[in-house]
């Protein structure tokens, strides 16, 4: 096969190599894209993503969609879609699934052809310029497991959602939502030999990550802490509607989570401006979806991103949030949660994503089995 390809007409090109192949051999390189969609209610949440693994010959994309209906508490079903990469890269598909960028960095058209009882036709509109976040690095001993750049934004999105013959209709004056573009290194395809096993008895993972849309500006926050509170990632961003952006410095989170469970019902951030100014966000959870059920990410058994599953793969799943085997699976992974915020007296919305395994010294957490009293 011919590695040249379309891309390498333009003037892109970072390393002595066709733009086919990847500056680094590694195999668990990526380059991947995450939306999300909510309309205030609490009743509906909609996550989608495509990503493209160059070393694994991979391409993939899945579509979520939790509803509360009449079961109280609530059903989380996807699509998922895989196939092997070609020439296609200024075109991004997978099977009936693409994503069209109308306008770099301000406006995106999704649109998935009905496939397994789902389908969807939805334009998403930037409010505010993408915010890139810090890098973000991770290391499993002496070897680094993620090694990412990231660009966020928040915004609203307009169009239809099908879902077994039930219509959606989405307005940008309700709809809104935050995605991520992020490429780099971390855990795909199939898993990996893990070599000499680590003492996972006293660990955890603590992870906190809430882009927030205002009328006149945007927040985007990242915390990430080791068991006994040591911070490992920090980033902390405003961005005004005329462009200027702003550091928030070392936000102090205190959650509220559900008792006996380490469910977050509310949270307040503590953030200052570069003038010394506290700015206090105060976030009120609506609905959740476990992005280790469906999603792909990391414990979602049968389904993980940059897995080889043939060549026009689809397939869907629907869990029964009712059924108390898929329940006790939600706590032990990431949870993302369709938000709604205030700050100083603007009421917006957004995402609030977190993870709490293990222990977790600052929130009274000492071990895999504690929740909140």
């Amino acid at each position: 096969m011919n590695p040249i390809g379309p891309l390498d007409e333009y003037p892109l090109h970072q390393v002595p190599l066709p733009m086919a192949w990847t500056g680094t051999g590694e195999r668990n390189f990526y380059d991947r894209c995450y939306l999300n969609a909510h309309d205030g209610t609490g009743n509906v949440f909609f996550i989608t993503g495509l990503g493209y693994y160059p070393n694994l010959g991979v391409k993939d994309a899945f579509a979520l969609l939790r509803r509360r209906g009449d079961n109280p508490e609530g059903t989380q079903t996807a699509v998922h879609l895989s196939d092997e990469i070609g020439d296609e890269r200024l075109n991004q598909f997978v099977g009936a699934y693409r994503i069209e960028v109308t306008e770099p960095l301000r406006r995106l058209r999704l649109i998935l052809e009905e496939t397994e009882g789902l389908a969807f036709d939805l334009t998403w509109e930037g409010s505010f310029d993408v915010i890139r976040e810090q890098p973000h690095v991770l290391r499993a001993g002496s070897r680094i497991t993620l090694d990412a750049q990231r660009f966020a934004q928040v915004g609203t999105w307009e169009g239809t959602i099908l879902a077994d013959g039930d219509e959606i209709t989405v307005t940008p004056d309700t709809w809104a939502g935050t995605r991520d573009r992020s490429w780099g290194i971390r855990p795909v395809g199939e898993a990996e030999p893990p070599g000499r096993p680590r003492d996972l008895s006293a660990s955890g993972f603590w992870w906190l990550y809430v882009p927030l849309r205002f009328d006149d500006f945007a927040i985007v926050i990242i915390v990430q802490e080791e068991p006994d509170g040591f911070r490992t990632a920090n980033d902390a961003i405003r961005v005004w509607d005329d462009g200027r952006v702003e550091q928030l410095g070392w936000p102090r989170v205190d959650i509220t989570y559900a008792p006996g469970t380490r469910h977050p019902l509310r949270a307040v951030l503590h953030c200052t401006d570069p003038k010394g100014k506290a700015v206090t966000i105060e976030v009120e959870t609506l609905i959740s979806a476990a992005l280790h059920l469906g999603a792909g990410y990391s414990g979602d058994g049968g389904w993980g991103h940059g897995q080889w599953k043939g060549a026009g793969f689809t397939e869907r799943v629907h869990y029964d949030l009712a059924d108390p085997a898929v329940a006790s699976r939600v706590p032990w992974g990431v949870v993302d949660h369709a938000a709604r915020a205030w700050c100083d007296g603007a009421e917006g919305r957004g995402l609030f994503e977190h993870a709490s395994l293990g222990r977790h010294d600052p929130t009274g957490f000492a071990s895999w089995e504690s929740v909140a009293p």
